[in-house]
This record gives C-alpha cells, structure tokens and sequence, in this order.
C-alpha cells in the first residue's frame, strides 16, 4: 500500500512541476523569441491529451459495432447501435481530449426510446487517427459522419463538440433537433484561459490565431456563438452548469440568446463534465427530443455585453 501511494503522489507532483517548467519556458519565450514561442504554444493548444486515447481504447464498447469513416488524411473511429438506415438517429459529439464513449451512458435511453445511436472519435482523439485538431476540424468531421449516418433527428454535442455542432448546423448540417452541452462559444476567450494556464505572455494570447488563419485563410470571428448560432434554423436545448470552470456558463447563455428556436437549462454543482451523462441533463434531454418545453427562453438585445441577460 505505501509503494503505490508514493507512486501514485510522484504522479501528482510530476504533472505539475512539468506544467510549471512549460510555463517557465514559454514566458520568457513570449519576450526572447515571440515569433517561435506562439508557434509552439498554437501547436500545444491543438494537441488534446494523450490519456484520453489510453482511456479510449479500454472504453468498453456496449456492444457497439465500430467502423471507420475516411476523413480526408485521417480515419475516423465510429460507434453505432442500431440501424440508421431504418431509425431516427441521433448523434453524439465529444469534446476536447475526450471520445464518443464517453457518451454511454445516453445509448440505453436513447434506445429504448426507439433512436438508432452514433458517436465517434474526433481526428487526433480516441481510436481514431491523427496528431492534432481544431474546432474547425471538429465541425468538419461532425458534418462529415452526420452526412454518412443521416437525416438526423438530432446531434448532441459537449463543450468544443458543442461549438463544433453549431459551426456544422450553420454551414448547413441537417438535424430536426440540436443539444449543446456546456459549449464553447468564444475561441477567443479559449486561448486566453489557455494562454494563462502555460504562461504565455498576454499579447501572445491574443494572437494565437495569427498563423492558423493566414495559413487556412479561416476566419476565427465566424467561429463565434454569436456568429454560428443565428443561422441554425432549429430547435435547440442548451444545457450549461452555472458552477462550470472550464466553460464559464455565460458562455451557454451566449448561444440561447442568438439562437431564436433554443433554450437555456442552467444547472448547479454538476461543473464542466459531470453535466453531461447526469441523469437530468439525459432526462431533460429525452423531453426536449420528444418536443416537451425543456429550459427557459433567453430574452435580451444584442447590445448587451456577452454574458449578460
């Protein structure tokens, strides 16, 4: 017992003296070689966490028949119960350094309530293939599986898999229903928080999209909730915890408020990810699939600054 509590307590000291010696180097970079420094901290910030694939591939499957699906350069991993050829279907989007089986536990009531089921590996995460990835990237590949799989009755995506559904949606992905939990809305804001967290300076933060969108000729300002959800011509449920650290929960009110057909459903003490395999995030979800009222209508101008309502 003390021979694995040691292990498990260097693990724990590993990590963040490994987090703070990052830091180190990319502060002093951001000052002695800004140019190089926030290219090495835009490859960090699209580089998931490598446990995540650990996790994935000894992720029990629940019986599920796993596929691939050729996504340009990359093979993406899919999970599906029962036959979308002949059920409505739902599909499920994960979010950053996580992976579609982390969505089990929605494939028991989904099922019983007549849906055939899908998720999958975004590229760079899970069993599927690749090294790094983008929300523009994550939008791409739901459209991509959803074009295979569909129509849809409905996709449900968690946090970047939340502002990666609504990028889809906008651009044209066709659902009858959308649910977004806890989603990012502002990419922005995400690289300041990221920024923060491995010390890059704060004038590197705000450019951290430079190159991304000299080289893809992407512009990240189309990317935002407030851009995205105007444009998604159905009904959506918002679910966001107001105890979120990771997603501040303003940003979940964000996409309510310029969305005309959604609604907001706040919940407290279930955080960033707890919300979203919580018996009452699936409950409330199942009624709002049905066509029940679920969550409230954010009423508000524009003028407001985000956040406010």
């Amino acid at each position: 017992m003390a021979a694995v509590t040691v292990r498990q307590n260097s693990t724990i000291v590993r990590k963040p003296l490994a987090l703070r010696l990052l830091s180190v180097r990319l502060a002093v970079g951001s000052w002695l070689a800004p140019r190089s420094t926030l290219t090495r901290a835009f490859q960090l910030f699209c580089t998931p966490m490598p446990g995540a694939r650990t996790r994935a591939r000894q992720a029990d499957t629940g019986g599920a028949r796993v596929g691939e699906l050729v996504f340009g350069r990359e093979r993406l991993t899919a999970y599906t119960w029962g036959d979308p050829a002949r059920q409505p279907t739902v599909l499920l989007a994960h979010g950053w350094s996580s992976f579609g089986l982390r969505f089990l536990p929605w494939v028991e009531p989904l099922r019983r309530a007549g849906y055939a089921v899908v998720t999958f590996d975004q590229p760079a995460h899970g069993r599927s293939s690749g090294r790094r990835a983008t929300l523009p990237m994550f939008a791409d590949a739901i459209a991509r599986v959803g074009e295979h799989v569909g129509p849809l009755a409905a996709v449900v995506g968690h946090s970047l898999g939340g502002a990666g559904t609504a990028v889809a949606m906008a651009r044209g992905l066709q659902a009858e229903r959308v649910i977004l939990l806890a989603p990012a809305a502002d990419p922005f804001d995400a690289a300041r928080r990221f920024g923060g967290m491995v010390g890059l300076a704060q004038f590197l933060s705000r450019r951290l999209f430079d190159e991304y969108q000299e080289l893809t000729a992407h512009d990240v300002g189309d990317l935002h909730a407030h851009a995205t959800a105007p444009r998604i011509g159905r009904p959506g449920l918002i679910v966001h915890d107001l105890e979120d650290t990771d997603v501040p929960w303003c940003e979940g009110e964000r996409y309510a408020r310029y969305w005309p057909q959604a609604t907001l459903l706040s919940t407290t003490g279930l955080g960033h990810h707890r919300v979203t395999i919580a018996p009452e995030t699936l409950d409330a979800s199942l009624r709002f699939l049905r066509g029940d009222p679920v969550g409230q209508r954010v009423v508000s101008t524009h003028a407001l600054p985000f956040g406010l309502c």
